[in-house]
């Protein structure tokens, strides 16, 4: 497939080819770093254009269902290596369409590669079981197989990581899919799938439709064709998304929001915490499910932690992540940068004292596009909006604790469930936390952020609907299993009945 120049206008890409919304509106990509640069022109799609992908998923369905697995492992590896051979390109994408640094965008990628890597393995896996039948000359197993259509809604923080943690698992399984990809990043997410089309994907098993959530997300979430659906994003959305599911008796997985907790102790080593906060709580401006919003430290620990992460978040430099000086991207839009401020304002309201940032950064260059600077709030109670909502943004608040009980339970005191962290050098201690924080994901000195596709990620309470996504259990997520019974007896046996 030939590589779309990016200054053109882009179109739908159904069953192998372009097509331009059937309504004929459009909407434009544009650098957070620099609003007036215009990376791409889209198809504001609506259900119409759903419609035409969906049949064109159904249509590929049963080719790719009957293709051998080892086949299908075969194109995702092949896919996982034009990644590879890709890689600058689309790190210099993503870092002109989303803002995140350089250096992190090619992470992006690279757990793209690896995800790929990782599931093309599980081609020549075992995929099911054959276990011991009660009767005699009876055999008993299992199989996978496919859901048929399924719908990935995806975010743009994460816009060629986290499509790849949904499509490739869910070809692999044989599945045919429709990517809503987030109107923030709709180039990152084609280039992805162009890395499968040229792998030998065959035509209309991945389709992209472009969009808002509101018209393209919503009809494909309600299609009646669409078997499940895969959705990252917001709490707010994902309930919307749960509800029609619900209704439909589809399946649904959503990973949703966080509220993660760095806990720093007394016994710590405080330079190390406080390298893991910077990381944990600016990394990608904040933008992450994963981002340390929050710093609970022990009275022991605290003067020095908060003087040292204070001193060396002021150093932190803002521009475009293009800049290999720069430390600290753009926000993804204006909407969101004004909701980032309304939560330093939400912050000082609640008598919080705002020890660094809080402010919308608007000198030279930075005044071309939505930079915040990076924000800390001192004194605060577990209990404050700032402490319990995510904000996704470059905030991140300091809560003084007297014990490591009290610590846990800050940590554990919101909605969320996602990752939490603690900083100790006490091995005993270290083992408590694991099994009394309440999440999905627990480091021990180490930030909020840093997960590995080969194990399960995903979160408890509000962070989702217990649904985990990479790990060895994947397939689990993509296909249903099939019990299969074998009676080559001859004769009419009845399970539970029968005894010899």
């Amino acid at each position: 497939m030939a590589v779309v120049d990016a200054t053109l206008e882009v179109g739908n890409l159904i069953g192998g080819a372009f097509q331009p919304a059937r309504a004929g509106r459009t909407f434009e990509s544009r650098n957070p770093a620099d609003s007036g640069d215009v990376v791409g022109v889209f198809p504001r799609s609506d259900n119409t254009d759903v419609d035409a992908a969906v049949a064109a998923a159904r249509d590929a369905f049963e080719g790719w269902r009957r293709t051998p697995w080892p086949s299908r492992a075969a194109i995702i590896l092949r896919a996982s290596e034009l990644l590879e051979e890709r890689k600058e390109a689309l790190a210099q994408l993503m870092t002109r369409e989303m803002g995140k640094v350089l250096t992190e965008a090619r992470g992006d990628v690279q757990e793209a590669i690896d995800m790929g890597k990782f599931i093309a393995g599980l081609g020549r896996h075992a995929f099911g079981e054959t276990v011991p039948s009660e009767l005699r000359d009876k055999w008993a197993m299992t199989m996978r197989q496919p859901f048929g259509v399924v719908g990935c809604i995806t975010p743009w923080n994460f816009p060629i990581a986290i499509p790849s943690w949904k499509i490739f698992p869910a070809i692999m399984a044989g599945n045919a899919v429709v990517l809503k990809p987030a109107e923030d990043t709709p180039l990152c997410a084609l280039r992805f799938v162009e890395a499968l089309a040229d792998a030998g994907l065959p035509a209309g098993v991945v389709n992209v439709v472009f969009g808002f959530g509101e018209e393209a997300g919503a009809a494909l979430v309600s299609h009646p064709d669409v078997a499940a659906i895969y959705f990252t994003g917001s709490v707010e959305t994902g309930r919307i998304v749960s509800e029609t599911c619900g209704r439909m008796l589809k399946k649904c997985s959503l990973e949703l929001g966080g509220k993660n907790a760095i806990v720093v102790l007394d016994d710590a080593d405080v330079e190390l915490a406080v390298d893991g906060a910077l990381w944990g709580a600016f990394g990608t401006a904040g933008q992450r499910c994963t981002a340390s919003s929050r710093l609970i430290v022990e009275q022991g620990a605290l003067d020095r932690f908060t003087s040292r992460l204070v001193e060396r978040a002021s150093h932190l430099r803002l521009g475009d992540g293009l800049d290999a000086k720069v430390d600290v991207g753009p926000v993804i839009n204006e909407t969101q940068l004004k909701r980032i401020h309304s939560y330093t304002e939400i912050g000082k309201g609640e008598g919080a004292s705002l020890l660094l940032g809080g402010e919308i950064a608007t000198e030279g260059a930075l005044a071309k596009g939505w930079f915040y600077r990076p924000t800390v709030f001192g004194g605060v109670k577990p209990a404050m909006r700032i402490a319990q909502e995510e904000i996704f943004g470059p905030t991140t608040v300091i809560i003084p604790v007297t014990s490591m009980e009290d610590a846990i339970t800050a940590a554990n005191s919101t909605q969320y469930g996602l990752s939490l962290s603690v900083y100790t050098n006490d091995l005993r201690t270290a083992f408590h936390a694991i099994n009394e924080l309440h999440s999905g994901i627990v480091y021990i000195n180490a930030p909020t952020i840093g997960a590995e596709i080969q194990l399960p990620f995903g979160g408890t309470r509000n962070t989702g609907n217990g649904h985990r996504e990479a790990g060895g259990h994947v397939l689990d997520e993509f296909s249903e299993w099939k019990s299969i019974y074998i009676d080559y007896s001859g004769r009419l046996q009845r399970a539970q009945i029968d005894t010899e």
